[in-house]
């Protein structure tokens, strides 16, 4: 019979030597010493070690030798104090053991697909699919309630600063918003579809709209995109709005939000943090999500280079592009040719045509591609990026986009390599005023979304050639190289939401089917308003350090946006479809 405990299995101290208790669990490990079985008890909030010897009923013993790993049992049992031989320093609970009055196993299970342990060696496919014994290694169970408390602070925090937590809707319109919407037939209305929503944006202008001031959302977003580690199709955000915000004043509130969580989980204090342009973030680290961990900045070297007549310097000048370069602080020891060459293959998949490299000797000469192409603009070169005899200098020449992507990834991949990220240490800056549109083939698209707000001096300049010269009141902030959120003031007046539609080459017609409602609100006395979303599931990652987002969510979909446990996604009967109005046109042999 099911007892109500008295304490959890990691609970029980020194402290309560003597007392009798209840404790509930899986038996993490079992281990039979002839006379005596030793039951290592775990539960989510820790372990303890049942003794099962002479000082108790022989009963209990013969019932202890039947629990195998991972049967559920209760035990009730007085504390008492280990040997000093005995006592585990490195087990909270390891000064005390459990002497059983009465053993019960409450369930048992069927053999186990692979051993419940942080160390592990069973696949990721199979650990997914027997998501339920996953779940139940120390691991997953701290990121877990890590999350929990991560997003217990954002609540508190919100509410401490007169935020309203309301809900949007799931089922809403497809809008686009850069990626595919799931879709959802309706029965009722045959033929037509509901999305689920990519981010709450436009119901949370609507609600500023309607005067609710300050809102926040702990909130479900969904996202038919090609998956990777750091995404999946439904993810969870914190999304926040303001009226009457300044940009300072949003980006305050956010630093203040953040700063909650880490504390809360980390016990870090984030402090102070930075703030740099889109470009001087583009200049210093190739990338708008720059890591701040360590050096190894990226730096100009147009001024020292850009007469050369070394093809591949002069080509990428000649054409517009950018000349950059790092060091790799005494780097030459230990980069061979293969290390080198592997540099170069890494850039490529970013576009570049490939990398100058060059070592630097003692003499303070640079050998390798780059001492080719510096000739006697060696000793400036040298001096341009700071560098000393030892270190490996990497250079880039070509167009704006790939040169910076190249290298300020390679700046990442060599210092993951040569472990020069310093571990447990959290490196947070916002970055603001993005461009507001890409070029892209037949015209422009937003960088972060539509109703995001240029800057006042810039707002004369829509529909004119100067469209890729606009910049956005927007803001991302970024630790540890990592968006971890990001918004912007959004447009509050109709007539300039609808001169960004215009200039992005959406019509009145279109504009009126897909945004109506919201031009609408906009038309009815709409205040000046901004916002953020935070991706809680990356920022629980970063603090938990973990590699990937299945790793921080408890019922995760793959790379291909299954779920192994639950099969899905899955078939439907033909009659469900009949009675939506639709059908597959997928094949029984596809």
């Amino acid at each position: 019979m099911v007892k109500e405990r008295t304490h959890t299995c990691g609970a029980l101290r020194a402290a309560h030597i003597g007392q009798t208790v209840i404790v509930q669990g899986w038996a993490s490990a079992v281990r039979d010493r002839g006379g005596v079985t030793f039951i290592v008890l775990r539960d989510r909030h820790g372990t303890v070690q049942v003794t099962c010897d002479e000082r108790a009923p022989d009963s209990e013993r013969e019932t202890a030798k039947k629990i195998r790993q991972e049967y559920v049992v209760q035990v009730t049992g007085i504390v008492a104090a280990r040997q000093d031989s005995a006592v585990k320093k490195d087990m909270e609970t390891g000064e005390i053991e459990v002497i059983p009055t009465d053993v019960e196993i409450l369930s048992g299970t069927r053999p186990l697909p692979f051993t419940i342990s942080d160390d592990t060696d069973a696949g990721e496919d199979t650990r997914l699919k027997h998501r339920y014994l996953d779940l139940r290694r120390p691991v997953l169970q701290k990121n877990i309630i890590a999350r929990h408390k991560a997003a217990q602070a954002a609540r508190r925090f919100m509410d401490d600063q007169d935020f309203l937590e309301i809900e949007t809707p799931c089922l809403t319109r497809a809008t686009p918003e850069g990626a595919r919407d799931y879709l959802v037939p309706s029965r009722v209305h045959p033929g037509q579809f509901y999305a689920l929503p990519q981010s709450p944006q436009i119901f949370k202008q609507i609600l500023m709209v309607a005067g609710m001031d300050r809102y926040f959302q702990i909130c479900r977003c969904f996202r038919d995109e090609d998956l990777r580690a750091d995404r999946q199709p439904e993810f969870t955000q914190i999304d926040v709005e303001m009226s009457f915000a300044p940009r300072d004043m949003v980006m305050r509130i956010g630093t203040g939000l953040a700063a909650a969580m880490w504390k809360k989980v980390t016990g870090v204090d984030i402090g102070d943090v930075s703030t740099m342009t889109w470009h001087e973030s583009m200049d210093r680290f190739g990338v708008d999500a720059p890591d701040l961990r360590f050096g190894m900045e990226l730096v100009d070297l147009k001024p020292v280079l850009g007469d050369s007549t070394f093809p591949p310097i002069a080509n990428a000048i000649e054409a517009g592009g950018i000349l950059k370069g790092f060091r790799v602080a005494g780097a030459v020891s230990d980069s061979s040719r293969k290390v080198l060459d592997g540099w170069t293959t890494f850039v490529r998949q970013y576009g570049m045509g490939g990398l100058l490299w060059g070592k630097v000797q003692d003499d303070r000469s640079i050998t390798g591609p780059l001492g080719k192409a510096a000739g006697e603009a060696a000793e400036a070169v040298l001096t341009a990026l700071s560098a000393e005899p030892g270190d490996v200098l990497a250079v880039g020449a070509g167009d704006y986009d790939s040169t910076n992507a190249g290298l300020g990834r390679l700046r990442v991949h060599i210092a993951n390599a040569r472990d020069l990220i310093p571990e447990n240490t959290f490196k947070f800056c916002w970055v603001v005023d993005f461009p507001l549109f890409e070029k892209i083939e037949g015209g422009w698209t937003p960088m972060h979304h539509p109703f995001t707000a240029p800057k006042p001096e810039h707002m004369e300049w829509l529909g004119t050639d100067k469209m890729g010269d606009i910049l956005s009141d927007a803001y991302d902030l970024v630790c540890n190289g990592s968006e971890i959120g990001g918004g912007s003031i959004r447009i509050h007046r109709e007539d300039v939401q609808h001169k960004v539609f215009e200039a992005l080459g959406i019509e009145e017609e279109e504009q009126q089917e897909k945004f109506g409602f919201l031009l609408d609100a906009l038309a009815h006395g709409a205040p000046p308003h901004g916002g953020f979303a935070f991706g809680f599931d990356r920022c629980v990652g970063i603090m938990t350090n973990s590699k990937s987002l299945r790793d921080v969510i408890a019922f995760p979909k793959t790379t291909s946006a299954q779920d192994l446990m639950s099969r899905a996604p899955g078939p439907v009967d033909a009659h469900e479809l009949a009675e939506l109005k639709i059908a597959s046109t997928v094949t029984a042999d596809a």
